[in-house]
């Protein structure tokens, strides 16, 4: 329960707990998740979170060198980025199961935000894949650009159909109300806290 403590801390107060503590309780959590077998569904998810806290794998840590460390806080007042989650927008023979849905992962920098949107698929394993497909681009809250992107609509009706190992995926090791955490497909840790 500690682990948690320090890692609500690190989503929602300040002083912020060390970085080096973030990634303790972060490995600890996902240890004690594999331990007991914890067993999370895709409606759980389902909301908008806030990006806090990202470490790198080994090979990007040596890449960043000093940037990135072992882990980073995400500064608000540089970057606001938001992943949000929420049940399919249409019912498909694939979709119709409540561990389904779409994703938004957001960036807005300044007068900008970036939006990539895609289906999602919620496995047994707590592992949510998940595929952009789609980019919408917004100046000043007005959307400018709204597209598929990298052969989507190809890639949407093949989504359901393929295994996690040739999608993208975040393996979600702690989701409190007011938290997630998850390992992604590169090896690196994230903490979100709910907006």
């Amino acid at each position: 329960m500690e682990n948690i403590s320090i890692l609500d801390r690190a989503a929602k107060s300040h002083p912020k707990p060390s970085p080096n503590a973030v990634v303790a309780a972060l490995l600890a959590a996902e240890k004690n998740a594999k331990k007991s077998k914890i067993r999370y569904s895709f409606p759980q998810l389902i909301g908008t979170w806030r990006l806090c806290f990202i470490t790198g794998t080994k090979k990007t840590r040596q890449k960043a060198g000093i940037v990135l460390g072992t882990g980073r806080y995400i500064p608000e007042w540089v970057a606001k980025i938001q992943i949000a989650f929420s049940p399919a927008d249409t019912v498909t023979e694939a979709a119709a199961n409540s561990d389904t849905g779409n994703v938004k992962n957001s960036v807005t920098v300044g007068a900008i935000e970036l939006t990539l949107s895609g289906p999602t698929k919620f496995l047994p394993n707590n592992i949510l894949a998940f595929d952009f497909t789609r980019i919408t681009v917004k100046v000043l809250g007005k959307t400018v650009y709204q597209g598929l992107i990298r052969g989507g609509e190809a890639r949407e009706k093949e989504f359901f159909s393929l295994s996690v190992g040739k999608q993208a995926f975040f393996a979600y090791f702690l989701i409190e109300n007011e938290i997630i955490a998850a390992r992604g497909r590169g090896g690196g840790l994230a903490l979100w806290a709910k907006v």
